[in-house]
């Protein structure tokens, strides 16, 4: 048994590699291996032989194994050692970039904007979304007849029978913010009012919650020139481009007297929509002279004040300078197809004329 032990252990000690030793395994513990086999023949010895000859070869097995199991794991450290002469990895080189997630175009267009009117000197005015029907409607001059004060155009809050409180609505516009700011602030006064709206509608162009921009400037001796001006320079940055041409249409809208639809000059020439330039006119907003209707209500007098106001979609106008072709994308799309448009890390515009970060 002592010269079967030192013959194995020799053989496993000069093992050269692990596929020697595993030669060496099955010789010595495979099915058909010298131990095995004498394990095997233990049934046909006398019970007292057996008990003496299975002790020691079991003894004998295992110190086997343990000694194949050490050299398995000498041999893979030296594998290893050999590998790391002639690999090698510099841990002080820096690690992968991973990609930061941005800001939603919707936001990253509300940034935008903002800064090109902070540098016309407007403020940005903030309010709630679920709004009285008079902040909405009534001080809007909005008459109660008006379709937009029907339930099929506008959400109005749930009310408990017996709960005689004014009725509340999704705010269907911001400028509500408007006439809370003219309360808080007095004149003069300009301000900026960004955020989201709700109306019933949903199609490729509409959806139930967008997102305006109002703005208005209120002072002693404001004029349409002075509204005209202020939508031009803010074309002229937020759409990066030298020359903008505005077109003024007469309309009617309730809070403004008189009332105007601002067309943009554009042309499309194989799909690629280029602002400022062509023959062709295309809606972006609207706006007007506040009426004065609308200044009373937000405690203004209108004998002594006058000022403009105009509002647009910011979602739309987004999708004019990004070419983005339906508006749904803002709100249904993998942020990996908004990518290809162009959106990236916030770039804060400014009225001298481009981006700066």
């Amino acid at each position: 048994m002592d010269t079967l032990k030192a013959r194995y252990l020799a053989a496993v000690a000069n093992a050269a590699d692990e596929a020697g030793l595993e030669e060496v395994r099955v010789g010595a513990l495979g099915k058909k291996g010298e131990i095995s086999g004498l394990m095997a023949g233990l049934g046909k010895m006398e019970p007292e032989a057996r008990k003496a000859a299975g002790a020691s070869l079991n003894a004998l097995k295992d110190e086997i194994d343990a000694a194949l199991r050490a050299r398995k794991v000498a041999l893979g450290d030296a594998a290893l050692d050999e590998r790391l002469k002639t690999e090698w990895l510099d841990v002080t080189l820096p690690g992968r970039p991973r990609p930061r997630g941005t800001i939603h175009p919707v936001s990253q267009v509300m940034e935008e904007l903002t800064a090109i009117f902070a540098d016309m000197g407007f403020s940005v005015a903030e309010g709630p979304q679920v709004e009285s029907d008079w902040y909405n409607f009534d001080a809007l001059n909005i008459p109660p007849e008006h379709p937009a004060r029907q339930e099929h155009d506008t959400f109005f809050m749930h009310r408990a029978e017996g709960d005689n409180r004014p009725p509340h609505v999704l705010r269907t516009h911001t400028s509500p913010v408007q006439i809370r700011a003219m309360m808080d602030q007095g004149a003069p006064i300009r301000v900026i009012a960004p955020g989201r709206v709700y109306r019933m509608d949903m199609d490729q162009t509409h959806t139930p919650m967008f997102h305006q921009v109002e703005g208005m400037a209120i002072d002693r001796n404001i004029s349409m020139a002075n509204l005209k001006w202020t939508l031009e320079e803010f074309c002229r940055a937020f759409f990066e481009v030298d020359k903008v041409e505005l077109r003024f249409r007469a309309s009617h809208f309730p809070f403004t007297e008189p009332s105007a639809e601002v067309d943009i000059r554009y042309s499309n020439v194989g799909g690629q929509l280029k602002i400022g330039e062509g023959d062709k006119w295309m809606e972006i907003l609207g706006s007007g002279m506040m009426h004065p209707k609308v200044l009373a209500a937000g405690g203004i007098d209108p004998d002594q004040w006058q000022g403009f106001a105009f509002g647009m979609g910011i979602d739309r106008i987004a999708m004019l300078k990004y070419g983005i072709p339906d508006l749904r994308a803002f709100f249904e799309a993998d942020l990996r197809w908004l990518r290809h448009y162009g959106f990236s890390a916030l770039d804060v515009p400014d009225l001298a004329g481009g981006l700066s970060a």
